[in-house]
């Protein structure tokens, strides 16, 4: 079974670099919405991989993979995974428990957008000020005097905050990146990210996961943490004024809202576009190279049927050749290799390749499993000293052309498949078809 002939892998989604707000998003999108781009059926979807419910290579655990190793910007994920299993663990906690933490609504949300919007006005107009009066004897004079006042143009020696981030980089470098940081230091620096918002934090409280709260700050929120978001000024500043009151899931609406935007508008179409593809660069290309050989070896027999005195129907004969090629050519442009689709396999990928037997189970892939990486880490999401990297890197192009396989469980994306497959076929019969006629129509050299 096939999709339609007109079906079109999705197309590439590239990054702005910049956080998209909630003024930014389009009308029409809501939170959960499915918002699935074209090319990409319901099996497929955004939410049916968040739910566990397909097959590798197309999991939830493959999606983080691809994020971190390929995107390089798994950190959206992590956290929206992390907040649904914290929703889900909040709303199984006692009532009287959930009362300590109120929810917080949507109008204190746009409140404390509209005073974050203020502040940064008023933080503009001080720094215009202070440009002018840069150089002048007011400046000089009152220059102590706005310093003791909290100048925001002064900046202060590094040191309770940074020396918190060194502390705990130290203290995930001795017992691996995939250790939280101590509370206490996450509270440290949590309460710093505050102190920089121009707000006062109580460091304990009688609210439910208070601590964790802190560490998820330390991670994700405050500046130059190891996995910050894209956000603007504006929504850390009303997350961190929303966490301030409260540790209920609401606190993170909007933010949220923001990450999920950007994980089904862009990197799910792009990972289910890198998913089509069943063999490494190296194969791809290597199969490209083979279509062009092809292609040039029908041209090649035609020219000299064509040159010789031989009848017009052995000009028939290199349609072969101009078919094979150009099927090959076009599915290789698309990512796949036909012999491996001939197979419905796939090349394991990079990090696959020299997985432990102990971790086969991971190649799986689940939901549970990439949410507790996100819940139980709080390094970078850099790779560059994972084992596989100098091991890869070492390996031979030969080898790599011919790397191990593997079954594709998913139907859908062999669906897909196929139909690229078939896709080609046609392709290559009617372009085969339309160049061999033109030696047909030509009349014979007679030079041999």
């Amino acid at each position: 079974m096939v999709y339609s002939l007109t079906y079109r892998r999705p197309s590439h989604v590239t990054s702005s670099g910049d956080s998209i707000n909630g003024d930014q998003k389009p009308e029409s999108y809501t939170s959960g919405s499915s918002g699935n781009s074209a090319g990409i059926p319901e099996a497929l979807s955004f939410d049916n991989i968040i739910n566990n419910g397909t097959c590798p290579p197309c999991t939830v655990r493959d999606f983080m993979n691809y994020l971190k190793y390929i995107e390089h910007a798994a950190e959206n994920l992590q956290f929206f995974l992390w907040y649904h299993d914290y929703t889900a663990r909040f709303n199984n906690l006692k009532e009287s428990e959930r009362a300590l933490s109120p929810e917080w609504t949507q109008a204190q949300a746009d409140a404390e957008a509209l005073s974050a919007v203020q502040q940064q006005r008023s933080k503009a107009a001080n720094v215009e000020a202070h440009s002018i009066l840069q150089g002048t004897t007011f400046a000089s004079n009152n220059a102590s005097k706005i310093n003791e006042k909290g100048d925001p143009f002064h900046t202060p020696p590094a040191s309770s905050f940074d020396e918190q981030r060194a502390v705990a980089s130290e203290y995930g470098s001795s017992t691996g990146d995939d250790t939280l940081v101590s509370s206490a230091t996450a509270r440290g620096i949590a309460s710093q990210a505050f102190g920089d918002a121009g707000m006062k934090w109580q460091p304990f409280t009688t609210q439910p996961y208070r601590d964790e709260i802190s560490r998820i700050i330390t991670v994700y929120i405050a500046d130059n943490s190891p996995r910050e978001l894209n956000l603007s000024s504006r929504e850390k500043q009303a997350l961190l004024h929303a966490l301030q009151n409260t540790t209920h899931p609401s606190a993170f609406r909007d933010v949220v809202s923001t990450v999920e935007y950007s994980l089904r508008r862009q990197a799910h179409p792009n990972f289910i576009r890198w998913a089509i593809c069943n063999g490494n660069r190296p194969r791809v290309v290597f199969a490209r190279g083979l279509g062009v050989f092809t292609i040039a070896a029908g041209l090649l027999a035609d020219l000299l049927i064509t040159l010789s005195s031989a009848h017009r129907a052995w000009r028939v004969l290199p349609f072969l050749g101009w078919f094979i090629g150009i099927a090959t050519l076009i599915a290789a442009w698309k990512g796949m290799c036909v012999v491996l689709h001939g197979l419905h396999h796939r090349h394991l990928r990079p990090w696959e390749l020299f997985a432990d037997s102990t971790d086969e189970a991971t190649l799986v892939g689940s939901e549970k499993a990439a949410s507790n990486d996100s819940l139980a880490s709080s390094g970078a999401n850099s790779f560059e000293d994972e084992p596989w990297v100098p091991r890869y890197k070492k390996r031979n192009v030969i080898r790599k052309i011919f790397d191990r396989q593997v079954w594709i469980q998913e139907p859908a994306l062999r669906q897909i498949q196929d139909t690229i497959f078939l896709q080609s076929l046609l392709g290559a019969a009617v372009l085969s078809a339309i160049f061999v006629g033109i030696f047909c129509a030509v009349p014979k050299g007679n030079l041999f």
